[in-house]
């Protein structure tokens, strides 16, 4: 992957967050994507903060959704590695946030590790 290919990944995957977009958000991920996330932990309930498969990624996404309605991300910076990208963004409420999303061979998520700062 490029540093142009992330960055477009980047744009779209935020405007899509930024539109509140459900269905186009999950359409970046693959059909068996791990997203491992300290807000899922909370928002699920678990305690390994684990979503697993796309199906529930979108349940897990419209709970999201429901629970910050006021939900942006602006997007400070992108990371590009082997098969893999970092997004790096502040959301609605000043938090930093790193996201690290390894892609499949399609270009799709396979695989994300939430990170929060302050």
């Amino acid at each position: 992957m490029t540093i142009e290919e992330a960055r477009d990944l980047a744009d779209r995957w935020v405007a899509a967050w930024n539109a509140h977009d459900l269905d186009l958000i999950v359409t970046h991920y693959e059909d068996t994507v791990e997203l491992t996330s300290p807000v899922a932990a909370q928002l699920l309930g678990t305690s390994d903060g684990k979503v697993v498969g796309k199906v529930s990624l979108k349940a897990y996404f419209r709970r999201g959704l429901q629970a910050y309605p006021e939900l942006h991300f602006r997007l400070s910076d992108v990371l590009c590695g082997v098969n893999s990208v970092v997004l790096y963004y502040i959301n609605q409420k000043g938090t930093r946030t790193a996201e690290f999303m390894e892609l499949s061979a399609t270009g799709k998520v396979a695989r994300v590790v939430a990170n929060y700062g302050t």
